[in-house]
């Protein structure tokens, strides 16, 4: 018997079922016979008909097929391709839906798994929903069976790149030309040899990172070039990993982003960590200013700084901050970046802020605020030391809210900390991500 054969059988599709509540990645939740179902495409209050995708143990997987009593939170997808690529899972969702949905998100996992709440509930940060991302990784693949190469993310739930015209969330200088991407890599001897095109888009200019397994000839080469020339792009190549980073066209090419806070400016490389989003990031940065009420007096300590994106504003205001960071690249960029900005007063470190920095200088040194900005696992490796720093008040900037949840468990019932705030930022609008921010103070 075939493998196919011996697969479970799905059950028949449903025909009416009212969906209760919405999942963290962004699928409706129904019961059936007490049995949960996460349904693509429902909205909580709908009565919608689904397929199933899968059924399992402790619990199924569908797809809606009708609409029988929609939500007055569903709209129409501003993208034809909603529903295939992988990329969105909310735009049949109302933007200011998608941000109570969210904040409802972060304040359950709070409750549920850090056993807190905040005092306040921050307004939320928001902006553009649509052109507003600044950096992607697009697949590239050459499909035979197409006869064409296809450039974009991948269909949801599946390796297959989706088949893209145009992507709405991508800045337009960039979602708006998939399609003139396609075209230049079907043109290329190399097109099945290049699995990748990194977008990275500065205040005011846009750079292609073509990531490719063998060497470029000079007929593909020379293609790159043109097309950045006729498109006023930057083009970088990658034959490796990050390190391997070479300018193609022009001769000589910056990032940068300007952050009105502070008056700083910040030169990135392509393949550096970034916020995708520049406008939320803008009023992240003013937010986390507010909340740490710094005083011209104060010693700050940002873990997890990256290129310095909250540390150099910070030192303007301060007598002096600490950055640290995990990737030596960053830190590199962090004081060069330092440098380009003539602040003096910042000092940066790399170290491992998942391991033991109990002997590390910067650690032994006392801090009036911290502020947090640690990856999706959070900042676990960090609890201990604060709790032995004490710090008077720490801003967490936090993607992840479970992550968040459970450190700020910590904070609250172990080392004495109050949870006076927190609140949601849309930095990713259309998907499931809940990006946070929140401030404890010691009591």
């Amino acid at each position: 018997m075939s493998k196919r054969n011996r697969r479970k059988r799905l059950p028949e599709p449903c025909e009416r079922v009212t969906i209760e509540s919405l999942s963290h990645d962004g699928r409706g939740v129904a019961h059936i016979d007490g049995k949960a179902v996460f349904i693509d495409g429902a909205l909580p209050g709908e009565e919608v008909g689904f397929e199933y995708l899968a059924s399992r143990r402790r619990f199924d997987e569908g797809r809606v097929s009708a609409v029988h009593r929609p939500s007055p939170d569903r709209v129409e997808p501003p993208c034809a391709h909603f529903g295939i690529c992988g990329g969105c899972s909310l735009q049949h969702m109302d933007p200011a839906a998608q941000i109570r949905a969210k904040q409802d998100i972060l304040l359950d996992n709070l409750r549920h798994i850090g056993g807190v709440a905040p005092g306040e509930v921050l307004p939320p940060l928001t902006g553009p929903v649509t052109g507003y991302r600044t950096k992607a990784r697009l697949g590239a693949r050459h499909v035979i069976k197409k006869r064409r190469v296809l450039v974009g993310f991948r269909e949801k739930r599946s390796a297959f790149l989706a088949d893209l015209s145009r992507c709405e969330v991508l800045h337009p200088a960039a979602g708006r030309h998939l399609a003139d991407l396609a075209a230049l890599l079907e043109g290329m001897d190399a097109k099945a040899r290049i699995p990748q095109i990194e977008v990275a888009i500065g205040d005011d200019v846009m750079a292609l990172v073509f990531r490719h397994l063998d060497p470029l000839n000079e007929f593909d080469l020379d293609r790159l070039r043109q097309f950045a020339r006729d498109r006023e792009m930057h083009v970088y190549l990658q034959p490796a990993g990050p390190d391997s980073l070479q300018l193609l066209w022009p001769e000589s090419s910056t990032l940068h982003y300007r952050l009105e806070d502070g008056g700083i400016d910040i030169v990135f490389r392509p393949t550096d960590f970034t916020q995708i989003n520049p406008q939320i990031n803008r009023q992240m940065v003013a937010r986390v200013m507010e909340l740490l009420q710094v005083a011209p007096a104060d010693r700050v300590l940002d873990l997890f700084c990256g290129l310095g994106n909250f540390t150099l504003p910070l030192a303007r205001r301060v007598a002096s901050v600490t950055g640290v960071e995990g990737e030596a690249g960053l830190v590199s960029r962090a004081r060069e970046n330092a440098a380009h900005n003539a602040i003096e007063n910042a000092d940066f470190h790399v170290a491992d802020l998942e391991g033991d920095n109990t002997l590390a200088g910067w650690a032994r040194q006392a801090y009036d605020k911290v502020l947090l900005d640690p990856p999706r696992s959070g900042a676990a490796g960090m609890m201990d030391m604060l709790g032995r720093m004490r710090p008077g008040r720490i801003v967490y900037v936090s993607c992840h809210p479970g992550s968040l949840a459970r450190d700020a468990g910590r904070l609250v019932n172990e080392f004495g900390y109050e949870l006076k705030a927190a609140g949601v930022m849309d930095m990713f609008p259309h998907t499931a991500h809940v990006e946070s921010i929140a401030l404890f103070d010691l009591t």
